[in-house]
Formats: C-alpha cells, sequence, structure tokens
C-alpha cells in the first residue's frame, strides 16, 4: 500500500539567491550550509498494517510524513502510495480561522479530493462524528484546539481511505473523544486501511500497532516489534544524560522482550517472586494469591540516593501497576561502593488470568531517566489462573458483589 525508498530532505542556504537559482538547474553551486531532517528513509506498508512511528523532537517524524503526503517534495528518493492518503498532520492545517466548521469542512475536504456533491452527502455523518453542536457553524476561531481536533478528524475519516496518517492530533482531545477515534481507527485498519500514527504517548502504540519505527536525526534507529523498539526508546532516552549507560536487548522467556539499560552504579543482582506465606518460588500464581518480590542490589560506587521501583506489564505491553519507593518515600540515602541491599515488595496478585512480566529499575528521583542505575524490562515473566474466583474477564480482579432487587 506505501513504499518509500530512499526518501531524503535538505534544506539548504546558499550566498546569494543567485546561486540558489543555479542551483535549481543544476548548476554545480555548494550551499553555505545544508540541514537533512530525513535522510536515506526506506520501509513499505502493506493492507491493514499499522504503522508507529515514534523519536523525540526534531527526529524527522512530521517531514517524513510531509513527504509522504506530498506536501513537501523530496531531496532525494520517492514515496509510493498505493491508494487514497487522508492525514491529519498539523492541528487546523488547511482550516481558515474565519470560516465556519461546516465551510470549513466543504473547502479542505475538497483539497482532499472530494466532490462538493460527496461532501454534502458525508456531512451529516461529519457532524455527528464530531460532536461540537451549534458551533459548527460558528468561526472556527471561537474553536478550543480540542473542538478543532474533533472536526479535522471526522473529516480526515469522514470516507475510509486506503492509508490513514494521524500525527499527535488526537492527544489535544478529551478522553470520550480519544476513544471514539480509536475505535474507527481500529474498524479502518480491520477493514484494510494501512495506518501511520505518529504519537509521544507510547500506550497507544503497544496496542495499536503491528510495527514501530524510531527516528533519531532523519534516520531509522530501529525497526521491529512494539515492544522492542519501545522498550529501546525509553532506554536511549535515559542515555541521553550519561554516555557511560548501556542498552541491551534480547528475546527470551517465551517470546517476551528482555531489554536492560544503565550505567551500573548499582546493579539487580537478582530478583525472584515467591508465595508471601511459604518463600517457595512461584511462575504461576493464583489470582488473589500474596506474593513477594525480592530484589538483591549491589552498589557499585557511591550513591548519595536510590530508588528501587516494580512494574507489572500484561503480555500487550500496557501498564497494568508500577510504583517505586520515591513515591513511598523510602528512598534509600548515601550508599557506599560494596553496599548490598534486599528490597522486597509483598502484594496480592489482584490479576486477571494471563501473562505478566515484571520490570525492575534503579535510579534516582521519580523516574528512571534521572540517573539510571539498572533497568530490566521483563525480568521476570509469569502466569496467573483463576481457580478459586468466579469466571471474570480482564487484567484486574476487583473484589464485587451484585445486589439483584425485583
Amino acid at each position: 500500500m506505501l513504499s518509500v525508498s530512499h526518501l531524503s530532505k535538505r534544506y539548504a542556504n546558499y550566498a546569494s539567491n543567485l546561486e540558489r537559482f543555479a542551483g535549481w538547474f543544476g548548476a554545480p553551486v555548494k550551499p553555505t550550509e545544508e540541514f537533512w531532517p530525513v535522510r536515506d528513509i526506506s520501509f513499505s506498508l502493506a493492507a491493514g498494517e499499522a504503522l508507529g512511528l515514534i523519536g523525540q523532537n526534531g527526529a524527522g517524524k512530521s517531514t517524513l510524513l510531509k513527504l509522504i503526503t506530498g506536501t513537501v517534495r523530496p531531496t532525494e528518493g520517492v514515496a509510493h502510495v498505493g491508494g487514497r492518503v487522508s492525514a491529519i498532520l498539523e492541528l487546523g492545517l488547511g482550516f481558515n480561522p474565519e470560516f465556519t466548521g461546516r465551510q470549513n469542512a466543504f473547502h479542505a475536504g475538497g483539497l482532499m479530493g472530494l466532490s462538493q456533491a460527496r461532501l454534502t452527502e458525508l456531512m451529516p455523518h461529519i457532524e455527528d462524528f464530531a460532536e461540537i453542536g451549534e458551533f459548527f457553524d460558528q468561526p472556527l476561531r471561537t474553536y478550543s484546539s480540542g473542538m478543532q481536533a474533533r472536526l479535522a478528524f471526522a473529516l480526515a475519516t469522514a470516507e475510509r481511505p486506503e492509508v490513514l496518517i494521524v500525527d499527535e492530533v488526537l492527544s489535544v482531545g478529551d478522553s470520550y473523544f480519544q476513544h471514539k477515534s480509536f475505535d474507527r481507527i481500529r474498524s479502518f485498519r480491520a477493514a484494510g486501511t494501512s495506518i501511520i500514527l505518529v504519537t509521544h504517548n507510547l500506550d497507544d502504540v503497544r496496542p495499536l500497532c503491528d510495527r514501530v519505527i524510531l527516528l533519531d536525526k532523519g534516520h531509522v534507529l530501529k525497526d521491529g516489534p512494539p515492544d522492542e523498539v519501545i522498550d529501546y526508546y525509553n532506554a536511549l532516552i535515559a542515555t541521553k544524560e550519561n554516555e557511560k549507560l548501556t542498552v541491551e536487548q534480547r528475546r527470551e522467556k517465551g517470546q517476551w522482550l528482555y531489554t536492560r539499560s544503565g550505567n551500573k552504579a548499582a546493579t539487580v543482582e537478582s530478583i525472584e517472586l515467591t508465595d508471601s506465606d511459604s518463600g517457595a518460588p512461584v511462575k504461576s500464581a493464583l489470582s488473589g494469591q500474596s506474593l513477594t518480590i525480592r530484589a538483591s542490589i549491589v552498589a557499585k560506587e557511591a550513591i548519595p540516593e536510590l530508588v528501587v521501583g516494580f512494574m507489572l506489564r500484561d503480555r500487550a505491553g500496557h501498564v497494568v501497576w508500577g510504583t517505586n519507593t520515591w513515591h513511598t518515600k523510602q528512598a534509600l540515602s548515601n550508599l557506599e561502593a560494596g553496599d548490598k541491599v534486599e528490597c522486597r515488595l509483598r502484594l496480592s496478585c489482584a490479576l486477571g488470568p494471563g501473562s505478566y512480566g515484571l520490570s525492575v529499575s534503579l535510579h534516582t528521583g521519580g523516574v528512571h531517566v534521572d540517573s539510571n542505575f539498572d533497568w530490566i524490562e521483563n525480568v521476570e515473566v509469569f502466569e496467573v489462573v483463576n481457580s478459586s474466583h468466579p469466571f471474570f474477564i480482564g487484567t484486574s480482579r476487583l473484589d464485587h458483589t451484585f445486589e439483584i432487587i425485583r
């Protein structure tokens, strides 16, 4: 559905406009400076495949999307699209602030290639999906950013495209509209639409996307399964402030991905999941069972503050639960090189049946990107079974009672 081959974009400055003009016609003129926001990117996208594009600000994500949609011409390479593209690249792009929502829908819809007759047919559906009420016939300048997002998404998805590109615009919408929008995206994907999703909310990427591409300084840094690329990206963020930090990835424990990063100022020497009462190791836990996580930690150098964190993810990569000793006000202070600590976390396994991954982190402050000493994703993988409670669905077992009144 989409084929991108060696795509690059260069912006250049010249000593004079005459030299720039000569360069348009192939004259061998060297620019005084040049910047490549996108450089030599290649990938393909099949029908019904969902691709996530992630990376820090300035990585080249928005430029790449503009090259794919044709709003920016490439310096090198080509992007071939096998069908109609519908894109929401920037909030309000193509809208006139003095036009009403309805007028903007007709105007921007025409730029998308829809006829006025077809837009007239679709207008009730666009108005209904946007759910902005009387504001639909008010000037766009009176809209909030969330209302603009509703209008833009309703218009872009009024007809199912072959390729749908969404760039961060849903992040400004309210929770209700985000759920509604992602339901439509999933229905389009099931019908064969290819999706490109750009977002900094990685919790949206894991369940929706088949693949993820990590961009950094205009280059593809990693292309692969969501858990592999996102875990690598999280580790990469932590390395930005510390060149000594290392990142290790490998597949193990079935198909779970093991990712470890840190500067090794303190390390997790061992970790064990046990039954709280008997102390026996647990590989398959019962829903409702009392469990203890034991982590043995060694300081390799003097550390003013050490925070220990634990996190549980389900099979799809959603965070089920997590906390650390910063939030519980139990951070360790003034460790010396060679000091050993055992951290024990006792919890009730209020989880639904399924497979879960346990992650552990050692750092300073509230999150692992601050002085990341050791961070291990999926250090332990275990199953949860329900053998003693009534049947339920989901990842959480909530205590409940029914009251029936007739």
